[in-house]
């Protein structure tokens, strides 16, 4: 019997499930790289005739195995949008994500565990499988933040989460003297069925929704955010010395005495990373990047480790900064401040003119910083050659330039091995002391930035060939190769602009998009290629098994540099203590982390999702609390988005408005998805992503995060829609009395109004329009799909 007889033999066997290339190996005992080859040709061979299809996890399935018939149940995560519409993440990560039309959800809340029904959709999307969610298993709405609205013997909470369409019923008695318009945490107690609203009991006021910093601390509670941490976790860090002690530096290697600085923003204040950087007689250059050797002091299972394992990530929101472990840890002893001893771990690469690590070394150490520089101050150094800055910090420059060039090296050996550079914009809120924004700025990407970025990725890519390598439990960043129906889109978008790519889009290498990218620098274009590029990404995330990173074209990936913030940091920390330094990983130990690793990686990207949440709803709602305050003024700005109901604009720092169909009044406009782009009927006007426009502030709804534009020279439709009452008019008292005198008419519209609303909310309906940007979960195939993927776990048993 030959090779491909005996596979076809394994698949054909009725209890066959899906394998990967190393279990084809086991299972026929191939051992040889020649054996190896053959076996890759055989599974190719067998996709192509259809008998199998490979899965997103790398597996070999029969073909019909992933198919779902009609009626059937698969159960999942209800991950529900905006919009109303929803997906299902089925339980089995072959799957497809499930769509859920609004009226087939049944009630069902985000994050619900559900089964699901499957059938097949009428209209529009004919032929295509939808979903209809059947029965609730578990519900994961427990609480809801929103604002309160007092009727005569009970009251409703209409919730602040666009994602829950219903509002809360609060019995009376259990609003704990709530009044119209404060902002309430209610616990659920009832959940919704046929004929009612789900019910709940108030159990703390946030404030009223007006009050300073309520908005912030209203998304906070939202996303189930702790800003305290417990009495055990404060004691647990007071006992955490302030110095270290002597014999804390046995068998430690001693980098005192080399010239060593930390390079941050100016407002930080957790210093997790340290530089220092020499050329060596070979003509290499020798890198050493030393983290804060936080998993020291935060020991395993402690209450310590336990709370940063819950918050999984410290949160950055415009006004503050929710850490993960507490201010006395981070801000001091594992923050690597100037002038003092710190503990750390260490990754020493050896760098050849190519910028390819040659050599390198991992081990624990101690440092003394001998600068704590600004990302400004660098700038001036190796960019600007400010004479004044360079002399200040004459002791460093030299090593300053040494480490720009060998930045460059870095930079170019990425870009050759095809890494996509996104370079967009991010913006900074600033705010004032009540949390009133008065600027929003587009946050700079000097040399300074980019060479901290280059030696962090250095140091990353190291520690995790390393371990990968040894083929032991370890956890990796990951990011998966781009869904092939998402670049199919981007494909065929991008033949708009003369841009033609070849293939399909089911196995495509990084430096193909890094050539679309070069091809359209400094073109007008560039800016919305560079956006949809991104926007058919998969989402990093962490996993125990190593997919590669296709952003970065890297082979391996791991997050070393930043355990202050990051929990997964201080996992690879702990990983390095026990394998090098203490060797302490006995085979209990490795089946131990092999059980605990996937599911500390899946509940950290999951934490680490909710970070990003919250951070983009202070983000969003700031910018919109500043725009009302430029209601009437006119920008120039750049088409981002295009759909059927509308166009959005972005303005220079970054700020997004929607521009509604209803206000495009000089034609009726059909949307072109082919060409994202509004085609008037009559006169063949075309308003394309990309296009600069010049555009007028006319609403801002501060509630909905939703502003609204009007192309300057068009007049508003005559229902005047989007001249309805801008929300937000005490930010408008406190900061501009034009801009209050200005709208007066439309707030007194707004009062005549309230009666009406108020009776809406009596009836617990929550009728809200919310048109926002649509989204979904999709799961995609890993990057490096020829390599093998180590399963520790299945080598053990071996």
């Amino acid at each position: 019997m030959n090779l491909k007889q005996s596979i076809e033999e394994i698949i054909k066997q009725p209890d066959y499930e899906p394998m990967s290339v190393s279990d084809f190996q086991d299972a026929l005992g191939l051992n040889s790289a020649d054996s190896f080859r053959d076996l890759i040709k055989v599974l190719v061979e067998l996709e192509q005739t259809g008998l199998i299809e490979r899965t997103k996890t790398d597996r070999y399935q029969r073909k019909e195995s992933n198919k779902t018939k009609q009626g059937s149940l698969i159960k999942g995560t209800l991950s529900q949008n905006k919009k109303g519409f929803a997906f299902l993440r089925p339980e089995d990560s072959d799957m497809d994500d499930i769509f859920i039309p609004p009226t087939k959800i049944n009630r069902a809340l985000d994050g619900d565990t559900v089964l699901v029904e499957l059938h097949n959709s009428r209209g529009d999307h004919k032929g295509k499988t939808e979903g209809e969610v059947k029965s609730i298993e578990t519900h994961s709405v427990t609480q809801v933040v929103g604002t309160y609205s007092e009727a005569r013997h009970f009251g409703f909470v209409i919730p602040d989460d666009k994602r829950i369409m219903q509002d809360v019923f609060i019995p009376k008695g259990q609003n704990l003297g709530a009044v119209d318009g404060h902002k309430v945490l209610v616990q659920i107690t009832k959940y919704a069925d046929e004929n009612s609203n789900p019910e709940g009991h108030i159990s703390a006021i946030l404030g009223h929704k007006n009050d300073p910093g309520v908005d912030i601390l209203s998304i906070i509670y939202q996303h189930g955010i702790e800003i305290e941490f417990p009495d055990n976790v404060l004691a647990d860090a007071e006992k955490v010395p302030e110095q270290i002690e002597p014999n804390e530096l046995k068998g430690r290697k001693d980098l005192r005495d080399e010239l060593t600085i930390t390079i941050d923003g100016a407002d930080a204040k957790d210093l997790d990373d340290a530089i220092s950087v020499k050329k060596l007689n070979n003509g290499h250059t020798e890198l050493t990047v030393s983290i804060a050797d936080v998993s020291y002091y935060v020991t395993e299972d402690s209450a310590l480790d336990k709370e940063a394992y819950d918050r999984a990530t410290s949160v950055y929101l415009v006004d503050r900064v929710i850490p993960m472990i507490p201010h006395r840890l981070s801000n001091g002893i594992c923050s690597l401040n100037p002038n003092v001893d710190r503990l750390t771990l260490s990754c020493r690469m050896e760098l050849d003119e190519r910028g390819d690590v040659v050599k390198h070394e991992i081990f624990d150490s101690v440092i003394h910083s001998d600068y704590r520089m600004t990302y400004d101050e660098v700038n001036e150094i190796i960019t600007d050659k400010n004479e004044t800055t360079r002399q200040k910090y004459s002791e460093v420059t030299p090593m300053l330039d040494l480490a720009q060039d060998l930045s460059q090296r870095l930079i170019s050996m990425r870009r050759r091995r095809g890494e996509i550079d996104f370079d967009i914009n991010e913006a900074k809120v600033l705010v004032d002391g009540d949390g009133i924004p008065t600027d929003v700025q587009v946050r700079s990407r000097g040399e300074g930035e980019r060479l901290i970025e280059s030696f962090m990725l250095a140091a990353n890519e190291t520690v995790a060939e390393h371990f990968d390598k040894l083929e032991v439990p370890f956890i990796y960043r990951v990011h998966e190769q781009p869904k092939s129906e998402r670049l199919r889109q981007f494909f065929d978008f991008i033949t708009n602009f003369g841009l033609m790519i070849k293939g399909t889009g089911e196995d495509i290498h990084p430096a193909t998009l890094q050539k679309i990218q070069q091809e359209v620098e400094g073109l007008p274009e560039q800016m919305v290629i560079s956006t949809m590029m991104l926007r058919s990404m998969q989402q990093a995330r962490y996993d125990d098994t190593n997919l590669g990173h296709f952003g970065l074209s890297a082979e391996y990936y791991t997050h070393f540099t930043s355990p202050i913030r990051r929990y997964p940091d201080l996992i690879v920390h702990r990983l390095i203590r026990k394998y090098l330094i203490d060797k302490s990983m006995d085979n209990k130990e490795i089946h131990k982390w092999e059980e605990m690793l996937p599911e500390i990686a899946d509940h950290t990207s999951q934490r680490e999702r909710r970070a990003i949440e919250a951070e983009r709803d202070t983000d969003e709602l700031k910018k919109a609390e500043y725009m009302v305050q430029h209601i009437g003024e006119e920008f120039e700005g750049i088409i981002s988005s295009v759909a059927n109901f509308g166009m959005f604009v972005e303005l220079p720092n970054t700020i997004e408005g929607m521009v509604h169909v209803a206000n495009l009044t000089d034609d009726y406009y059909h949307f072109d998805e082919r060409q994202m782009a509004m085609i008037g009927e009559r006169q063949a006007k075309v308003f394309r992503i990309g296009d600069s426009v010049q555009i007028k502030v006319i609403n801002v709804d501060v509630d909905e995060r939703m502003i609204d534009f009007q192309i300057v020279g068009m007049p508003l439709p005559k229902n005047e829609r989007s001249q309805r009452p801008a929300r937000g008019k005490t930010i408008q008292a406190k900061t501009r009395g034009k801009s209050l005198d200005k709208n007066k008419d439309n707030d007194n519209k707004g009062n005549n109004n309230k009666g009406n609303k108020k009776k809406k909310q009596r009836k617990g309906k929550n009728q809200r329009n919310r048109d926002n940007q649509s989204g979904g979960n999709t799961k995609h195939k890993p990057f490096y799909k020829d390599k093998k993927v180590k399963k520790h776990a299945r080598k053990k048993k071996k």
